[in-house]
């Protein structure tokens, strides 16, 4: 790290304030299944159960017919999870053009203001969750969008922090179940919400002196500093955005992604990028498989009640199961970056410039592999009826959604040029937030023709995760065309070995 300015500990405190942050509020509503089991004992829709004499006499068991309510509790899901896609290329815009304190006073805003709908909701102001959940989710992300930049503090560990914050954000869908457990100890779910309302002070504290006001800079130019200095200090401590020239663009100012060398080849514009086949199934790829994730994560209440045949000490016992795993993100998602780098391990010389671009992206494919791979693992487990096997499902679930949003981002970095990463990655989540739209259709098939039994609809989803298997087919193809590219124009019979290589425009 760079004498001067912000020191190893401030930075230190930067991110592992950051990691917590990720890891306590980000994706919380990944862990709706632990929720609605304290919503449906507080009796939150109740009003849409149909009750039935039961015949049998533990009072455990019910007869229920409370298709209704699981449907309402699925639409919440739905929209929220909705929202947390669609919005990150608006929200991404904001970052971008407004920097990190009013991306963070936004995002702040908005988690408060959904924690305080939740304490303040009751079964008879139960709808209050729709605009809840979705105000956690949006907060949550763009929290998450402006803790990314961290990474650049730390110059080679860069990806390494970026990984583990994304690892993070999966892990804090536990929060839910720590709910759970408190208001099975007799805590009220009012005072958990406003005790997390209350905790947007801290974050506050870190927009003002652990974050700075519109970037982080990379690379990392000397002496850089970011937040409120005490007073007193000396001047060389003032931050290096205070010290840039009147009218002159800041360091701050300069995108997560380092720019393309003066005198390389010419950028690639952004239309091709979109047009091209790897970006479309690319998307296709991160769709289907978000999908089967969203319908699991939202219809698992359901699901066990079903294959517990409405035992509630059953149901409660798998979903602390589920939520368990779910810590685990954190420990899986860097794995999926020790397969996009195990070529760059070793002694050996590794190549540059575009030649080095086209390694990236082939150790890719075995990336894009191995996450299809487990998602099917994983809809096989969760098309089986059989109660126990659902524990091997929820191991299969959080490794492979690890895999899938940590390997997005990175197979986005590494396919298309650094200055579109943005604006793509936006993209992407947004179009794959429609296709994930498609889980409230397969949920009222699941409530209404099929009686609550999701069998044929898991089927049919592992025929659709299939379809993934595309994408890996379409990157090898890229990569056998830009590696005839590069023998045309790196021949030492044609070109100087310090030519430039031109810009590969994605197909």
């Amino acid at each position: 790290m760079a004498g001067g300015g912000a020191g190893r500990a401030k930075r230190l405190g930067t991110l592992l304030s950051g990691l917590l942050e990720c890891g306590a509020f980000c994706g919380i509503i990944f862990g709706w299944a632990s929720l609605v089991y304290v919503l449906k004992d507080l009796q939150y829709f109740g009003e849409l159960c149909q009750t039935s004499p039961s015949p049998s006499p533990s009072p455990n068991r019910t007869l229920s017919d409370c298709s209704g309510q699981d449907e309402q509790f699925s639409l919440i899901f739905t929209i929220g999870s909705f929202m947390n896609n669609f919005m990150t290329l608006p929200m991404g815009y904001v970052f971008d053009r407004f920097g990190t304190a009013v991306a963070r006073l936004i995002a702040i805003s908005l988690y408060t203001g959904g924690t305080l709908l939740v304490a303040f909701s009751t079964r008879d102001l139960a709808v209050l969750l729709f605009p809840a959940m979705s105000m956690l989710s949006v907060g949550g992300i763009l929290l998450i969008l402006t803790n990314m930049q961290v990474g650049n503090l730390f110059g080679k560990y860069r990806s390494i922090v970026i990984t583990l914050y994304n690892g993070a954000f999966d892990s804090s869908s536990a929060i839910f179940l720590i709910i759970k457990v408190l208001y099975e100890r007799g805590l009220p779910l009012q005072a958990m919400f406003l005790f997390m309302a209350a905790c947007s002070a801290w974050h506050l504290l870190r927009t003002l002196f652990l974050m700075p006001r519109t970037r982080i800079p990379y690379p990392l130019p000397p002496n850089y500093n970011y937040g409120l200095q005490c007073p007193g200090r000396s001047q060389s401590y003032r931050t290096y955005e205070e010290k840039r020239p009147p009218g002159g663009e800041g360091p701050e100012e300069v995108p997560l992604e380092p720019s393309a060398p003066k005198g390389g080849a010419a950028p690639v514009p952004f239309r091709p990028c979109v047009l091209s086949w790897l970006f479309f199934w690319h998307v296709v790829w991160l769709s289907v498989m978000q999908l089967r994730h969203y319908l699991f994560i939202g219809t698992l209440n359901p699901l066990l009640d079903h294959l517990a045949r409405g035992d509630t000490n059953l149901v409660s016992t798998y979903t602390n199961a589920f939520a368990f795993t779910q810590l685990c993100g954190v420990l899986c998602a860097p794995w999926n970056g020790l397969i996009l780098d195990r070529h760059k391990r070793g002694k050996a010389h590794h190549p540059e410039g575009a030649r080095g671009a086209l390694a990236d992206l082939q150790a890719s494919v075995l990336s894009l592999v191995v996450t299809v791979t487990q998602c099917v693992l994983f809809s096989i487990c969760a098309a089986v009826p059989v109660l126990p096997v659902q524990l091997a499902t929820f191991v299969l679930q959080v490794i492979s959604r690890s895999f899938l949003y940590g390997g997005n981002a990175a197979f986005l970095a590494i396919a298309f040029p650094p200055q579109h990463f943005g604006k793509l990655y936006g993209l992407a989540m947004a179009l794959s937030a429609l296709v994930a739209l498609l889980q409230y259709p397969c949920i009222a098939l699941v409530n209404g023709v099929l009686n609550g039994d999701p069998f044929y609809v898991n089927v049919g989803l592992i025929a659709v995760v299939l379809v993934a298997y595309v994408s890996p087919v379409v990157v090898a193809r890229e990569c056998r065309r830009r590696a005839k590219d590069l023998e045309a124009v790196s021949s030492p019979l044609d070109a100087p070995p310090s030519a430039e290589t031109p810009a590969q425009t994605p197909h």
